[in-house]
């Protein structure tokens, strides 16, 4: 599972509050890689007190200052930083148990810069000048291979400006906001924080309320004064890569507080906005925190109870009564993440089909239902569900009983997955002595794997004919007494396969050097056509004038997740997109698609509501007359 990467900038001013800091140690313990970025205002104005120096300024025409930087000058700002603003980090996430790598990004050429050309300003006297000597520019490169190594060494990496320059002399002084949107870009960041003294970017500069929370390219500009375009201006740098970012405050990293998310793709239509920024906040498996926090923001927003539980699933719930039903999709995608964008009429983006876009749906379905007084309709956006943990189906499946559920997953708006294959995974291995593979009869660790997963194959197979094999993964290591091959042998079973007895024929090959451990035994689920659930949804696809496809799928799902103990409950799978683009790098929504599926998932919910609540009606009134029959 990738740890996922976060690059933080903050102030010497908010690193002062120390909050930040708790907040960065946060990060870390829910697995994530840090690169903060340490800025400096605060600590050099310290350190030139200390040493009782003037801070030299510049005053540009259009009456903004700014630090003067001449080439004797650099020597006391790395001093600021090396003296003052980084010891002050590292002393502080050192108290806090974390290890921590801190360094001017010169040192070394970390990161390397381009020099401005000369700067326009104001004597004195108010007469224009030409600054030529000022030691100030924009990063340009980073060592990425170096950076990432430190961020896998250490628990938090620190950097801060200046920067070396690429053509040489004396080091640049950067933005550190903008340095911090390069290093994002450059690392290939999931998630950018720029955190600020106010809460987030205000349209109104006297109005602390007033933060604006989404913004797109362009947009932050026309309330962006003093710093505050700077910050602007490294978000829509960093909007070029593939992270998520937003300017947090004041002085934390905190959503409740205060943000401004900058968006890297504008929604063609007020409907597809949800749609657009789910996919727009990278969620690979682990990585799924942001996204589920987003979501029950957005659902509180509109009257919907919702919470991330102890998991980290997204659980969203209208109603209150008995009669519940479970639309389960997941947050998590797998790896290789790029910029979301819409291209003719389609979404593009890791997660738009898988699934992100059944996920949107379900919330869209629940914000605007008609719940029965007597219903329940509950959304969970699992975590985990790309990996082998299924961490949060098990915690569904174990936590949030249905009498009917709905797993988001792409069948296309026109077809219904009745059910998915199962998953029985085996790791082999095989150990042998080691020798010269030229010896006489010389048998490798490798030759007796691929002797093994031929026969295991061929047992499995023979008590599962339909069932579909693949070794998936094979390893070698070759030791000083012991030479090691394994394998991962991985069969989709279909449903009703008798899963004792595969593990009975494929364990009756576990003996001498072969090792034989199951993985995984998740049975295979299939749902008739008969119950309300499935009628609810054919009943929808002819109102819509849809003549569906009803299909049992060869992969798995949280469905089968489900299924190991939910033996007697109707499961469906529903969801728009075609599932031939899952995991690829054409991954794309069309978005007549996603609104088909969406108005076809609304009316079969009302659809089940109704049909339900007649069956019980019908029981209640089969059962009265029961009792009339009784005492007549």
């Amino acid at each position: 599972m990738t740890r996922p990467l976060y690059v933080v900038k903050a102030g010497s001013a908010t690193l002062d509050r120390g909050l930040v800091l708790k907040e960065v140690a946060d990060l870390v313990a829910r697995g994530a890689r840090v690169l903060l970025v340490a800025g400096g205002a605060t600590g050099i104005a310290r350190h030139y007190a200390a040493i009782g120096r003037p801070e030299p300024r510049l005053r540009l025409a259009n009456g903004d200052e700014v630090r003067y930087c001449p080439p004797q000058e650099m020597a006391h700002l790395v001093d600021a930083y090396e003296r003052v603003t980084l010891p002050a980090v590292e002393e502080g996430l050192t108290a806090l148990g974390l290890s921590v790598f801190t360094a001017v990004a010169a040192r070394g050429r970390l990161v390397t810069g381009r020099a401005n050309r000369p700067l326009k300003a104001l004597s004195a006297e108010d007469r224009p000048l030409v600054v030529r000597d000022h030691r100030a520019g924009v990063p340009v490169a980073a060592d990425t291979a170096r950076l990432a190594a430190l961020l896998e060494a250490y628990d938090v990496v620190c950097v801060s400006p200046p920067v070396a320059d690429a053509a040489g002399g004396a080091p640049l002084n950067v933005d550190a906001d903008v340095l911090a949107a390069v290093l994002a870009g450059a690392l290939g960041a999931d998630h950018l924080r720029l955190v600020t003294g106010t809460a987030g970017l205000l349209t109104d500069p006297d109005d602390p309320g007033s933060t604006l929370t989404d913004a797109y390219r362009g947009d932050g500009a026309r309330y962006a004064g003093g710093r505050m375009r700077q910050k602007v201006r490294a978000a829509e740098i960093a909007l070029d890569g593939v992270a998520d970012v937003a300017i947090t405050g004041p002085h934390t990293l905190g959503e409740a507080t205060g943000w401004t998310r900058f968006w890297p793709t504008r929604e063609p239509a007020a409907d597809l906005a949800l749609l657009t920024r789910v996919v727009s906040v990278p969620s690979v498996s682990g990585d799924e925190t942001e996204l589920a926090a987003y979501l029950a923001e957005w659902c509180r927003q509109r009257g919907i109870d919702a919470h991330v539980d102890a998991v980290g699933n997204l659980v969203a719930t209208r109603g209150r009564g008995p009669r519940r039903l479970l639309l389960l999709g997941h947050l998590d995608t797998v790896p290789h993440v790029w910029r979301a964008q819409w291209r003719d009429g389609e979404l593009w983006g890791r997660g738009s089909v898988d699934a992100k876009g059944s996920l949107a749906s379900f919330l869209e379905v629940l914000a605007h239902a008609d719940i029965p007084e007597d219903g329940q309709l509950v959304v969970v956006g699992a975590v985990e569900e790309e990996i082998s943990s299924s961490k949060g189906a098990f915690h569904a499946r174990d936590h949030y009983p249905a009498d009917a559920v709905v797993i988001g997953e792409p069948s296309g708006a026109r077809k219904l997955t009745l059910g998915y294959f199962g998953l029985f995974k085996l790791k082999v291995t095989a150990s042998v002595p080691t020798g010269h593979s030229a010896g006489l009869d010389a048998v490798s660790a490798p030759d007796r794997l691929i002797s093994a997963l031929g026969e295991i194959r061929t047992a499995v197979l023979a008590v599962a004919p339909d069932a579909l094999s693949a070794v998936i993964d094979v390893r070698v290591e070759t030791g000083r007494e012991l030479g090691r091959a394994a394998g991962i042998l991985n069969f989709r079973v279909p449903p009703g396969a008798d899963l004792d007895a595969l593990r009975t024929a494929a364990l009756a090959h576990a003996e001498g050097p072969v090792d034989i451990e199951v993985l995984r035994a998740t049975p295979g689920h299939a749902s008739g056509r008969t119950g309300p659930l499935v009628k609810a949804f054919t009943r929808a696809f002819a109102a819509a004038e849809i003549r569906p496809r009803f299909v049992v799928k060869k992969g798995t799902s949280d469905m089968n997740t489900l299924a190991t103990t939910w033996h007697d409950v109707p499961m469906v799978a529903y969801g728009p997109g075609d599932s031939t683009l899952d995991h690829t790098d054409e991954e794309r929504i069309d978005a007549m698609e996603y609104r088909t599926a969406r108005t076809l998932l609304a009316d079969a919910v009302h659809r089940w509501f109704a049909l339900t609540g007649h069956a019980l009606d019908a029981d209640k009134g089969a059962e009265a007359d029961q009792d009339k029959g009784g005492r007549s």
